[in-house]
């Protein structure tokens, strides 16, 4: 069976993709040769596993018994777009559970900042940048339906960090326009954790950073905890995926267009060589989470602010509130308290919980500041309720004063 992919229109055979091999020579042919005659410097050659040992991968695969599933109950999780979470409970009740979710692999034309007329070929998970937030509790299974409609230009495929093996499931889930594929893991360690598409070579930073990426929450059976080991809670969640894009420009030092997704794959590369992004936004775009669009709660509110970051480092800062319970790295650990910003390594997605106390609007933001305001990176809590003078009062209102 012959398919055909972009960039390049490299006519390629499914076993050959599955394996990267060609997705990295196309890698490589991308960057020997630019538009207009221009020449490139060459890729580094990724050389695909040997033959043998996907060989002996695919007969332990095939050679191994059935998954014992009695005692699981079976549920359809219905998956919402960011920032919002899908319903779900804080502790789980009854046995473990296989969590049924399906995830359609769409290309859309994204404005990334209406200002510029900045805009991407946006590579997602059901349409959304980031990819919807899946849920479920330690010890249940995840059971995803993965589809590429027809009329897709690329395969994809997807790699669960919160799972185990066959490259977090990435090894087992490419799908080329018109097919789909079902994956079922364990949720094995509690935490969150980030998802995302990785077809092979060049091809893996080339979807990532076109919004291919999302997160897991993988809650502990008795819910959330602080150091002492008492039960914390949260009202709602605000699920927040930071984007770095590195878009290309012409001469001119305008954003170039593109007509169907994948025609930038050349000049991606060569924009994302620099490793300096053009943009670094919030759920997708420039003020996607600002001004008409701003995140909502009321003073007494808990939110617990899921951070994911596919790609790069961030620092996270809700100015004029804390991190009253942080979880930078697994829910088994005791949280980090009362910190003014927080860390998230790049390919990772962590939680933050606090509980407001002013009214007002607050700043999320990305506390390298420079990515903050010049580059997208923040977002706006506006909060209701009584204003509290004993935690702060203006004292006098900015007036002139004599020298």
């Amino acid at each position: 069976m012959t398919k055909v992919f972009n960039p390049g229109l490299m006519q390629t055979n499914r076993r050959n993709v599955l394996r990267g091999s060609v997705l990295a020579g196309a890698a490589a042919m991308a960057g020997t040769a630019g538009h207009a005659g221009q020449r490139r410097a060459p890729l580094p050659k990724m050389q695909p596993p040997a033959p043998r040992f996907l060989v002996a991968e695919e007969q332990a695969q095939m050679a191994a018994p059935a998954a014992d599933l009695s005692g699981y109950t079976r549920v359809k999780q219905e998956l919402v777009a960011p920032p919002f979470a899908p319903a779900h409970e804080q502790v789980a009740t009854g046995g473990p559970k296989i969590i049924e979710i399906t995830m359609e692999t769409t290309e859309v034309l994204m404005v990334i900042d209406e200002d510029t007329g900045a805009e991407v070929w946006a590579l997602t998970y059901n349409g959304s940048v980031p990819g919807p937030l899946i849920i479920c509790h330690e010890g249940d299974m995840v059971e995803l339906t993965l589809r590429n409609p027809v009329d897709s230009q690329m395969e994809h495929n997807i790699d669960f960090h919160a799972s185990t093996g066959a490259l977090g499931g990435g090894g087992l889930t490419h799908v080329f326009p018109g097919e789909e594929t079902v994956l079922r893991w364990k949720a094995t360690k509690p935490g969150c954790f980030t998802y995302h598409c990785a077809p092979g070579g060049a091809m893996i930073p080339y979807h990532v950073t076109h919004g291919m990426n999302g997160a897991v929450m993988v809650l502990p059976r008795d819910g959330l905890k602080d150091g002492m080991g008492n039960a914390l809670t949260y009202d709602s969640i605000a699920y927040i995926g930071e984007q770095d894009y590195y878009l290309p420009m012409d001469e001119f030092g305008d954003y170039k267009k593109y007509a169907f997704a994948g025609d930038d794959y050349a000049d991606s590369l060569d924009a994302m060589r620099t490793l300096t992004p053009t943009h670094c936004v919030f759920n997708g775009a420039v003020g996607a989470l600002t001004g008409e669009n701003a995140l909502t709660a009321k003073v007494g509110e808990t939110v617990l602010m899921i951070h994911n970051q596919a790609n790069r480092d961030s620092r996270p800062h809700l100015i004029g509130g804390h991190g009253n319970y942080v979880w930078e790295t697994s829910f088994s650990d005791a949280p980090l308290t009362g910190l003014e910003t927080w860390f998230v390594r790049g390919g990772t997605a962590m939680a933050a919980m606090y509980t407001f106390e002013q009214p007002g609007v607050y700043a999320y933001v990305n506390h390298n500041l420079i990515e903050a305001t010049l580059l997208g990176a923040a977002a706006h809590f506006v909060v209701e309720g009584e204003w509290n003078n004993e935690l702060m009062e203006q004292v006098v209102a900015p007036r002139t004063f004599e020298t």
